[in-house]
């Protein structure tokens, strides 16, 4: 019955395959993001419990919280996030971002159940914002370097220690699994600034 088709048939039998296609692509697309949660819901101030198996569940939470890392635009991002109050969060970041290269290495993955300890007693000081936060940034201070530990996605042991960016990142990812928001790190004056401009922002009137 095909072959009997005239090609024009046959054309948009095959641009209608196409589009089911690319309709399907998108919608498995879209099912990997998840919706952020936004300040002001109770699962970013509760504390995420360990995992006790790294399962193919933990892998599909892993890959959609990329997912939705990266069509958010962060660097970092913790299971709660996500509504999963799972020791989980994913990270892509350079390995030093004081190197103006642009073709400076990154290093991308999740770390389950972490555990850091600072590395060194240097802090340093840097904007941070949240994605359950958006658009307010504040000067925060963290340890400038860290060591952190625990699984990837694959089960696999992870220990290395980070710098700069990526130990900012781990720092603030750990806290949001602790149920802690960077704005209960910022000095009481910087603090203040940020709650105003949280009470002002249109997400937050709208959630609140």
């Amino acid at each position: 019955m095909l072959e009997a088709c005239s090609r024009h048939t046959q054309d948009r039998v095959t641009d209608l395959w196409c589009a089911i296609e690319s309709k399907r692509e998108r919608e498995d697309w879209n099912d990997m993001i998840r919706k952020l949660r936004l300040m002001g819901d109770p699962v970013l101030v509760s504390e995420a419990e360990p995992v006790d198996e790294v399962t193919a569940s933990t892998k599909t939470l892993v890959s959609d919280m990329l997912e939705t890392m990266d069509s958010a635009g962060g660097v970092g991002l913790a299971a709660n996030q996500v509504g999963v109050l799972q020791r989980v969060f994913v990270y892509d970041c350079p390995v030093d971002d004081s190197d103006p290269n642009p073709d400076r290495e990154y290093k991308r993955g999740a770390i389950i159940n972490p555990v850091w300890e600072p590395v060194g007693e240097e802090m340093q000081l840097g904007q941070e914002g949240c994605l359950s936060i958006p658009d307010v940034y504040a000067d925060t201070e963290r340890y400038m370097n860290v060591r952190v530990t625990g699984l990837d996605e694959n089960g696999d042991n992870v220990d290395f220690e980070a710098t700069g960016l990526l130990a900012r990142c781990i720092q603030h990812e750990t806290d949001h699994l602790d149920g802690v928001l960077f704005i209960k790190r910022l000095t009481k004056e910087r603090r203040k600034e940020a709650m105003k401009e949280i009470r002002n922002s249109e997400w937050f009137l709208s959630n609140n």
